[in-house]
């Protein structure tokens, strides 16, 4: 996925994107409202993680407008307002997630996953393809009954395919899940990727349309 993190919080922005990188997905940090909204017309994302108490403005105004302009990306609140009274004014602005600083790491990555499953429609974390068994929330995969170890980022595109199946995907949004505005990428990376995850998986398991993209193959 790719994730925009808005954090004023230096030690916790920091922690936070070095945990989604960890988990093989792309992150843009901003530390302001008005970066995020330039960040937000410039790339597509597949989550925002929002701090309610920015210096330049308050989040639950910001995500109000999102939602009002039609933005449906999937948003979890991460802040330290822990009332009741602040939950329901997040859920009830659109956040999916309302995580109370100070938090888990992990349990963040648990989250992300489950509000990402909610959105692709299947939020069983166990998906079988064939001779494949995916656990979405436990990032594994198992070939026949054996399992099969993935990078953090092979990981991620095998999840792009799996949550969109049958669906074309184009190499420039795999590069938007993998890579972050701040990174290069190659210009094969995503050839690179794709070739590893056949030997790995099966030379079937993504099919190419050539010039146009990649999309789950059928078992």
């Amino acid at each position: 996925m790719r994730v925009l993190l808005i954090e004023d919080d230096t030690a916790l922005g920091a922690a936070i994107r070095d945990q989604i990188v960890a988990d093989g997905h792309s992150v843009d940090w901003m530390k302001r409202l008005d970066e995020a909204r330039d960040a937000i017309a410039s790339a597509a994302y597949d989550l925002v993680l929002l701090d309610l108490m920015l210096p330049d403005g308050l989040g639950i105004p910001f995500l109000k407008v999102l939602r009002a302009q039609g933005d449906v990306t999937p948003v979890i609140i991460l802040t330290a307002l822990d009332q009741v009274s602040d939950r329901i004014a997040g859920l009830n602005a659109g956040a999916d997630d309302y995580m109370v600083k100070p938090f888990d790491l992990a349990e963040l990555s648990a989250r992300i996953g489950s509000v990402a499953r909610r959105y692709t429609g299947n939020p069983n974390p166990i998906v079988t393809l064939g001779p494949l068994e995916i656990d979405l929330a436990a990032r594994s995969v198992r070939l026949s009954g054996k399992p099969v170890v993935l990078t953090a980022r092979e990981w991620v595109l095998f999840e792009a395919f799996v949550q969109r199946p049958g669906q074309l995907l184009s190499k420039a949004q795999l590069e938007e899940r993998l890579y972050s505005f701040d990174q290069e990428v190659d210009s094969n990376a995503i050839e690179v990727h794709v070739s590893r995850l056949r030997k790995k998986l099966g030379a079937h398991v993504i099919e190419t349309e050539r010039g146009l993209g990649y999309r789950l193959g059928r078992p």
